[in-house]
């Protein structure tokens, strides 16, 4: 009798450990599922929309050069023009 019950613990254990298993298994194919044909693409797109962002920063950049440009050449113009008026004046 005690050799019985013995067996049917060490059954119970075995359906438990691969109930377990199996469970562990769902588990990590559910992630792995998740990962290829969610998380990748998610990625991808991010990576294109960075790039997109990094070419208009890159734009933004350039056009505030050029305006500093300008307004640094107007600065100029009136500078030279100040002077003249004091040599006029003068």
């Amino acid at each position: 009798m005690a050799y019985r019950l013995s067996n049917q613990m060490a059954g119970s254990r075995k359906e438990a450990a691969r109930g377990i298993s199996l469970t562990n298994f769902f588990v990590a194919s559910s992630a792995l599922c998740f990962q290829v044909f969610v998380l990748y693409p998610w990625h991808k797109q991010l990576d294109e929309a960075f790039e997109d962002l990094k070419k208009e920063h890159l734009r933004v950049l350039n056009t505030e050069a050029s305006r500093i440009d300008e307004l640094k050449k107007l600065q100029n113009q009136l500078v030279d023009l100040q002077e003249k008026r004091k040599k006029w004046w003068a």
